[in-house]
């Protein structure tokens, strides 16, 4: 598919793109290319291909849902300038 120049500038237009005059016959001769090799593309025959989310098709390496510290809670508690029933205490930001 060929586009012209004031199908260009339409869709600058239409974009809200600001196109230098000069850049114009540039702009025009990439988006026939774009458009051409789009056109190959959809003449490809894909029939029994199965379409992917994503070109690798990786899957995520899950480990074991278990637990590998031990509990500290008292411990920073302690340490903690004021606590209740096992929770921080700090002070009020909004009143």
């Amino acid at each position: 598919m060929s586009i012209n120049n004031d199908d260009v500038e339409k869709i600058a237009h239409l974009a809200r793109l600001a196109i230098e005059p000069e850049q114009l016959q540039a702009y025009t001769k990439n988006l026939s290319n774009i458009l051409d090799l789009v056109e190959q593309m959809n003449q490809v025959n894909t029939d029994g291909i199965e379409a992917m989310a994503h070109p690798r098709d990786t899957r995520l390496r899950l480990r074991k849902d278990a637990v590998t510290e031990e509990n500290q809670r008292k411990k920073f508690i302690a340490l903690a300038p004021a606590s209740e029933n096992g929770l921080f205490l700090v002070p009020k930001v909004l009143d």
